[in-house]
């Protein structure tokens, strides 16, 4: 009997990875996470890109200091996710360089993260940034692709990483977003900016799919529309599980129960999301964990009181500074392994 316990106890400890923080995570399950960071900017300014409110003299006066709270906020936050352990895989969006990106990554030391990042053409210096963990992956290609607007106006690129997991050789399509905002309201902007970003998305999905119609496609960010928008229904063709064709949206039913991550004029608007093909719920390879999509919602990252309680701290309203996290709440799900019977 004590022989088999040793045995027991041996089978657990390899199939978990420990951190210098002593905690420790099943290497068969992997936590991807999507952050839209509130204007994480520099304090200099790039004559390139419409910046110049994000530095010391300019309308949010964006000191070393302020930039060294945001910095502090959000790696307190990346590191409550997955209980402690931090994402395996992170999307950000609102990172003006790769310089900033390495000042946050350079925090979580407790983790072999690297960092994916391309400049976008967006005209503030914006751009979707994907982290990962280098021990449990290796990258196989990073490329983007343009979204073009009726108007010729700029946006950012849909972002695309392929990751291979180096334990189960298992290959991912990670698809960053961060689509056009709703400028002049949802009615004047979504036929002309957000419809164009997702057929761009589409397109590169059917593209992954003509190659392999098991890939592995997690596409994940900031939307700025709905589950139910015509965006993600209609043109990406996203539902929810019951009601799927090849993708699904794992952020679906929490949205219908009225949950959602960014809080405009006192409504929820589920605007983070995290949609998935149909590989990964086919009970082989990797998987999506059943009902494991999640709003990351710490209790300090919460505000406690006026007009907007329960809505996230945010860095600034307006020019207005209130030192906190972000004007989003995170989103994340859980992946899982699957051994193959013999």
């Amino acid at each position: 009997m004590k022989y088999k316990s040793i045995i027991s106890l041996f089978l657990i400890l390899i199939q978990t990875r420990v951190f210098s923080n002593g905690l420790e995570m099943s290497e068969d399950t992997l936590y991807v996470a999507s952050w839209n960071v509130e204007n994480l900017f520099d304090t200099e300014d790039n004559p390139l890109k419409n910046d110049d409110e994000f530095t010391p003299e300019g309308s949010k006066q964006w000191t070393d200091e302020r930039l060294e709270q945001k910095l502090e906020n959000l790696e307190r936050v990346i590191n409550y996710m997955n209980d402690g352990c931090g994402p395996d895989i992170l999307c950000l969006q609102e990172v003006e360089n790769i310089w900033v990106a390495k000042r946050l990554v350079y925090r979580l030391n407790y983790r072999d993260y690297v960092i994916a990042y391309r400049d976008s053409p967006d005209e503030r210096g914006i751009d979707v940034t994907v982290i990962y963990d280098r021990s449990i992956f290796s990258v196989l290609n990073v490329d983007t692709f343009s979204v073009k607007l009726p108007e010729g106006d700029k946006t950012r690129y849909i972002m695309l990483v392929e990751l291979m997991h180096k334990k189960s050789k298992e290959k991912i399509y990670l698809l960053g977003n961060h689509w056009p905002s709703r400028g002049g309201g949802r009615e004047k902007s979504e036929e002309p900016n957000r419809l164009a970003a997702a057929r761009t998305v589409r397109n590169v999905v059917d593209s992954l799919m003509n190659l392999n119609k098991d890939s592995n496609i997690i596409i994940l960010g900031d939307f700025n529309d709905e589950p139910d928008n015509e965006s993600i229904t209609k043109i990406l063709k996203a539902h929810n599980i019951e009601n799927y064709n090849d993708l699904i949206n794992t952020a679906y039913e929490k949205f219908k129960n009225g949950e959602g991550t960014y809080y405009y004029r006192k409504d929820w608007n589920m605007i983070d999301q995290i949609i998935i093909s149909k590989a990964l719920v086919d009970n082989r390879g990797l998987d999506y964990v059943t009902n494991s999509f999640e709003i990351v919602r710490p209790e300090y990252m919460v505000q406690q009181e006026g007009d907007y309680k329960g809505a996230p701290l945010r860095t600034f309203a307006g020019n207005r500074y209130f030192g906190g996290f972000s004007d989003h709440f995170p989103v994340a799900a859980k992946f899982y392994l699957i051994k193959e019977k013999k």
